[in-house]
């Protein structure tokens, strides 16, 4: 039967059992008129209520009938915050979703990336198992051309203040990707040996003068052997088939004056040799 119409029979059986009790009040009244003053009492004690229990049920029944979607975001961001095991029973009594009787969202679950289930409970998980700063800096240390902060930050509750800690100990590098913004951790090994670039060199490096078009920097990237870390051709066809337009920069307007500058510094004339007609 449908939760609604179990709501239903509910407040219909409290109603006739109100009226149940109110009609036997009133009889026991008319017997025994000493009773009176009591059953007054009673009649004027306020009458028992329903409404929070009726609104709960009402919560639960919005959420089981609302989308999969949902239903499957709810106990993921369960499993994320608790850290935990929970089996079905256990998911329903934490956030109303009852797994077991909705196949979709069992088996939406039970293939769902971010979750891991072993036959009876379900977890979260993450893309790294790691669990301290120690095992974090072991791992960024594998990746020697950088490891997205994105995919850590579900490793673990602390992961965040763990990858500032690294940085502040000069363990490792997070910079900014020049294509999507986000930060990547690099390592800072120091077993690698450290070399001085004499001065001489960073002049001559500075000194050189590159392409104006990020294309042409690609290129000769790409000639020499190396990998470049964007992609502008196509950055800029997405943006195309989006509409998106470059800026252009907006040309310097040329401050001239003319006849009909208003001059304030009427007493220099020299400023204003060059006065246009």
């Amino acid at each position: 039967m449908a939760l609604q119409e179990q709501l239903d029979r509910f407040k219909k059986q409290q109603e006739k059992c109100q009226s149940t009790l109110t009609s036997i009040a009133s009889k026991k009244a008319a017997a025994n008129p000493r009773a009176v003053p009591i059953a007054a009492a009673k009649a004027l004690a306020p009458a028992v209520k329903f409404s929070n229990d009726t609104e709960r049920l009402q919560h639960i029944n919005s959420i089981r009938k609302g989308p999969v979607g949902a239903q499957i975001k709810r106990v993921i961001d369960l499993l994320l915050e608790t850290r935990q095991a929970f089996t079905p029973e256990l998911i329903n009594e934490a956030c109303y979703v009852d797994v077991n009787a909705n196949k979709a969202v069992f088996d939406s679950l039970r293939n769902n990336p971010k979750v891991h289930y072993d036959g009876k409970r379900f977890s979260y998980k993450s893309k790294h198992a790691l669990k301290d700063k120690n095992q974090l800096r072991s791992l960024i240390r594998r990746y020697s051309e950088g490891i997205p902060v994105i995919d850590l930050k579900d490793s673990y509750p602390t992961v965040m203040e763990d990858l500032q800690a690294l940085k502040a100990a000069s363990d490792i590098w997070l910079l900014s990707n020049f294509d999507s913004q986000e930060d990547i951790a690099y390592p800072n090994d120091p077993r690698l040996p450290s070399c001085k670039v004499d001065d001489e060199l960073k002049t001559f490096f500075r000194e050189i003068e590159l392409p104006r078009d990020m294309l042409d920097i690609e290129r000769d990237l790409q000639k020499n052997g190396m990998k470049p870390a964007t992609d502008t051709a196509k950055r800029r066809a997405v943006a195309q088939s989006q509409g998106i337009q470059a800026k252009s920069k907006p040309k310097k307007k040329k401050n001239e004056i003319s006849k009909r500058t208003k001059l304030t510094n009427a007493h220099l004339p020299e400023l204003f040799k060059d006065l246009k007609n």
